[in-house]
């Protein structure tokens, strides 16, 4: 993980497909969890999507409240 990923995280939006506009950290578990079951893209969107997975799968979303008010 890079610094700069949780700030990505609460800051890109989705570049692609049935979600395409909502910010990453705003991805639904399921959407989330489906990518964790048939593959992520490749490259830094694909990373930083395994990377929400990971914090939505663990219950870890509040950790980037604070980060949220830096980007609204």
């Amino acid at each position: 993980m890079n610094p700069g990923d949780l700030e990505q995280l609460v800051s890109m939006p989705m570049p692609f497909g049935k979600h395409k506009g909502t910010l990453l950290a705003d991805l639904p578990g399921n959407y989330l969890n489906w990518f964790a079951r048939e593959g992520f893209p490749r490259g830094e969107i694909g990373r930083l999507l395994a990377l929400m997975q990971e914090i939505d799968h663990n219950g870890l979303r509040d950790l980037l409240k604070p980060l949220r008010g830096k980007h609204f």
